[in-house]
């Protein structure tokens, strides 16, 4: 019996080590130290619908964004914004809508944005121009228009938007955004500001985290 006793308590000790083995935490197996803090970059369409001075008004962006950790955007966006205004502004012998093009830094932080719907704060600043343009315009017959029919606008349009995660590459948002503008100083100019809410809806596609931590075990 005493020579099996060293061999059997050999045996419990090496059983011992390894449950304890399997039971301690797998962190050294951990090669990439990066956290998983994840970049990414996007293209992004906007198309939306609003009214200025009681009229109805139509926009289209396009966006280019980095996005830094899925919380943080921060890029350059730019939208075409044209509103039927049938303003009869001499002159002209016709009816003239509103149109305005504007771009600038754009930056969003964003809320919740591991769950399927997120959640965020857009913001754009920056500046373009605002003019008029006739009804049913016709080059043939109607002057091109010139800078002195365009007059130089400042724009900070603040949102609040909701986002739908499909994947890794491809969103959807849905959102108001309300559009401060500086004065128009066209003369005459019966609108003095592009004041306004517009509310949209946007994809973006890109690459959302491209910078995963892809060695990071699930524990």
């Amino acid at each position: 019996m005493k020579r099996f006793t060293p061999t059997f308590l050999f045996l419990i000790l090496g059983n011992i080590l390894t449950i304890y083995a399997q039971d301690e935490p797998k962190d050294y197996l951990e090669f990439n130290d990066r956290n998983n803090v994840v970049h990414g970059v996007y293209l992004g369409l906007t198309l939306g619908a609003g009214e200025i001075e009681g009229e109805p008004s139509y926009m289209s962006g396009l966006k280019l964004a980095y996005v830094a950790n899925q919380q943080f955007e921060v890029g350059f966006a730019a939208n075409f914004l044209y509103s039927q205004q049938d303003l009869y502004i001499a002159p002209s012998t016709r009816n003239q809508d509103l149109i305005a093009i504007y771009g600038g830094l754009h930056l969003e932080p964003i809320f919740f944005s591991k769950k399927l719907v997120s959640l965020s704060f857009p913001l754009l600043i920056g500046g373009g121009a605002v003019g008029y343009i006739e009804d049913d315009y016709d080059e043939r017959f109607d002057p091109e228009p010139t800078e002195d029919d365009f007059d130089a606008v400042f724009i900070i349009e603040p949102g609040i938007s909701a986002q739908f995660n499909l994947s890794r590459y491809l969103q959807i948002e849905a959102g108001v955004t309300y559009r401060f503008s500086s004065e128009i100083e066209l003369r005459p100019s019966p609108i003095k500001r592009i004041n306004g809410f517009t509310a949209g809806v946007g994809i973006k596609v890109g690459v959302f985290n491209m910078g995963r931590n892809r060695y990071k075990k699930k524990l």
